[in-house]
């Protein structure tokens, strides 16, 4: 498994999970788990996804998500899952 995590925060706005999972779904990577909030007005979502049957690579992956994200006001930041390990340790 190709285990992604897929952060998104910034000001709810209309559309936010169906652009992110649309993108997701059009690269056939796969949402193992997904937890969203909202809290005073500002969105926050994570997600746990398998890019192992992707078309694409991570790196391209950022970058689209990064770019959707300006497109729709909000940040998405996408972490290899060892990487996101490595930086939440307590």
């Amino acid at each position: 498994m190709n285990k992604v995590i897929i952060t998104v925060v910034g000001k709810d706005t209309v559309g936010i999970i169906a652009g992110v999972c649309t993108y997701l779904a059009n690269n056939k990577i796969n949402i193992l788990d997904i937890s969203q909030t909202i809290v005073s007005g500002y969105f926050n979502m994570m997600m746990i996804t398998d890019m192992e049957k992707s078309t694409v690579n991570f790196t391209k992956v950022s970058e689209d998500l990064d770019a959707l994200g300006d497109s729709i006001g909000v940040k998405i930041k996408a972490q290899k899952e060892e990487i996101f390990e490595s930086m939440h340790r307590l």
